[in-house]
């Protein structure tokens, strides 16, 4: 999958964070709506602007951050 068809950043939209291509939905409300219990399926009937194929790039987009190392880094808190 090459997230790069279908993520793009524009400064003029939302700040310039990373958007699905020709929407104003960003990959940090789709992660909110995923961390939060939301099923792919519940996104997508309730954003029936994007598609399965979108959220594979969010996920592809997601693994090339953390292979480039631009994830933060979690420490373990000291018990």
């Amino acid at each position: 999958m090459n997230w790069k068809e279908r993520i793009v950043s524009d400064k003029n939209v939302l700040m310039g964070k990373p958007i699905i291509k020709g929407t104003r939905i960003s990959i940090e409300f789709i992660l909110d709506r995923l961390a939060n219990g939301w099923s792919e399926e519940m996104i997508l009937q309730s954003y029936p602007l994007l598609t399965k194929e979108d959220l594979l790039a969010v996920y592809s987009y997601l693994n090339d951050l953390e292979k480039d190392g631009l994830v933060y880094e979690i420490r373990a808190k000291a018990l």
